[in-house]
């Protein structure tokens, strides 16, 4: 688990925040891609990006042969649950990283990943992610499923309830691993949020996207949580658009929620 001190030597350094600043533009860099914005030697940039690693503001993923760098926010959001949002509420935005989502080998760069620590076990941690008071707590929103690979699930929120056969558990393996397609959007949901119509026409022709839970547990006690969304159709998604600001919120209350007793 990294500490603060060494975000904040990571983060003293002018090119590891261009570096970081290069990743929060475009996700999923190899070496090559990020050595070609510095002029630096490639072994230099490497060095760098090591540091960044160690303070876990930087993860990897293996894509075939390529190495692809990630922005991980989590960090820096820590910071600011500890001082500037005690002071002035607003919400920091995360990109993050992690590793496959699913066992076959991976063909494309998965467009959202988040990875957060929490001072629980892996067992609390499922149970805060199926267990559908739990889930209300943080969330406000139930799920109502056996949470068996290839059950179908029903999600509630705000008193709407959708129902539909493709939402389907995909991977169900306490305490390790849960996977699942995102819902879908009803004509109730925009209605009630007031949703543009613009983004509810194009979000419900999307085809469902799919959200994995990955639960590892670590030296210190604590829970290292990594989430990937992925699955959008193309450019321009508007269910990424939406999922980009909402994670992070949920993923913080879900922290909170575990190691306060309350969101």
């Amino acid at each position: 688990m990294e500490t603060m001190d060494d975000v904040f030597k990571a983060l003293a350094d002018p090119t590891r925040r261009r570096l970081l600043d290069s990743l929060n533009d475009r996700a999923g860099q190899t070496l090559t891609e990020l050595c070609s914005g510095l002029d630096m030697a490639r072994q230099s940039v490497s060095k760098h990006l090591a540091i960044l690693e160690d303070a876990k503001l930087v993860t990897t993923v293996w894509r075939g042969r390529e190495k692809l760098h990630y922005l991980n926010a989590a960090p820096i959001a820590d910071i600011s649950d500890r001082w500037i949002n005690r002071y002035h509420r607003r919400r920091i935005g995360a990109l993050a990283a992690l590793k496959r989502s699913l066992e076959e080998p991976m063909t494309e760069k998965p467009e959202f990943v988040y990875v957060t620590y929490i001072a629980t076990t892996p067992e609390r941690l499922w149970q805060a992610l199926t267990d559908s008071e739990f889930t209300f707590a943080y969330w406000g929103r139930r799920y109502f499923t056996d949470w068996k690979k290839g059950s179908t699930y029903g999600v509630e929120q705000s008193e709407i309830r959708v129902d539909d056969p493709g939402q389907v558990i995909l991977v169900s393996d306490p305490p390790r691993r849960l996977s699942y397609t995102w819902h879908v959007v009803s004509d109730e949901m925009a209605e009630k949020f007031g949703w543009d119509p613009d983004f509810y026409n194009r979000a419900k022709a999307e085809p469902l996207s799919k959200v994995t839970f990955d639960i590892e547990p670590q030296n210190d006690g604590q829970v290292r949580l990594t989430v990937v969304h992925d699955g959008f159709e193309g450019d321009g998604s508007a269910v990424l658009e939406s999922i980009s600001g909402g994670w992070p919120r949920v993923l913080s209350a879900l922290k909170t929620f575990l190691e306060v007793g309350q969101p």
